[in-house]
């Protein structure tokens, strides 16, 4: 070919669904260092993970485990040592370790919740956006119906319908925070659907759910990353508020079986602080991580926020 009729600028081939997840990605790690607040947010979720994966390693004690005295008699309402950190529980259990396990029980709650959330809202909010008409309509109103519960009282009736455990409230909590992902993904996917890309894709041959899932699904990954890491702290406050009252796992340590636990032992009165300030303010911080990354990423979604 003469050199006049070559391509002036090098083709480069298209990425794949590999490339292109890799690109939100990077797009998503890009914005968090240049925001603080979402700094601060991941740094609070990945401190919180590095104990839940060495919970056993610096939990001084088993969580459930009745601690004895040298005397013989039994480690009760202690208060904060070298021996326990935090003291001691009026079963003389100790503080510290149930601490540091219900980091484990909270994440765990909190990361399958999000998971589901956010990969249900994509999956609904994806097919509503790109198909529209009566698919739109029936999936719409299924979320204006689950919109419509009230969201601790559906959590409680479904804890005492199925029973007291992990699995249940991750159902619960997913079953009532995914239409606020699926409708915010969908708007998004009605104006990416007519973008130029899109038909482009269409007329080379693609099907359908390949360019829902290949070409679309990639530029709305930043919205499921945010929705899923605000399920996080929902799903976490949701199953302390549910073992608070009485309706959690009697099995599992959690921060909300801690409360329940210093409650009915009326610690506040006694001035056990030590006993139900930490896994408070453990509650506290995960639910502000998750407002903290929500607000490094709305200048993504909104840019006329960056000035």
């Amino acid at each position: 070919m003469p050199a006049s009729l070559e391509p002036l600028v090098e083709e480069r081939p298209v990425p794949g669904f590999a490339g292109r997840i890799a690109r939100a990605l990077g797009g998503l790690l890009r914005q968090t260092r240049r925001d603080g607040f979402a700094v601060a947010g991941i740094s609070i979720y990945l401190v919180f993970f590095l104990v839940a994966l060495l919970a056993d390693v610096i939990a001084t004690h088993d969580p459930m485990e009745i601690l004895f005295l040298p005397t013989g008699r039994v480690a009760a309402n202690r208060p904060p040592s070298l021996d326990y950190l935090l003291g001691t529980t009026n079963l003389g259990r100790d503080i510290f370790s149930q601490l540091i396990h219900g980091t484990r029980s909270a994440l765990l709650v909190g990361v399958s919740a999000a998971f589901v959330v956010a990969t249900l809202g994509t999956v609904v909010g994806l097919i509503s956006g790109y198909f529209g008409g009566r698919i739109d309509m029936v999936l719409m109103r299924i979320a204006e119906i689950a919109l419509s519960l009230p969201f601790l009282p559906f959590v409680i009736v479904l804890a005492g319908f199925l029973g007291a455990s992990v699995t249940n409230v991750v159902l619960a909590v997913a079953l009532l925070l995914w239409p606020n992902a699926a409708r915010v993904i969908r708007s998004q996917v009605l104006s990416l659907r007519e973008r130029a890309y899109v038909e482009a894709a269409r007329v080379t041959g693609a099907g359908t759910w390949r360019v829902m899932f290949v070409h679309v699904a990639p530029n709305i990954l930043p919205l499921s990353f945010l929705y899923g890491s605000i399920a996080i702290g929902w799903a976490i406050l949701t199953e302390a508020s549910v073992s608070f009252l009485g309706f959690g796992s009697s099995t599992t340590v959690s921060w909300g079986y801690m409360l329940q636990d210093a409650f009915a032992s009326q610690a506040l009165s006694r001035g056990r602080f030590n006993w139900f300030v930490p896994p408070g303010i453990c509650i506290v911080l995960i639910v502000v991580a998750g407002f903290f990354i929500s607000r490094g990423y709305e200048q993504v979604f909104f840019p006329k926020l960056r000035g």
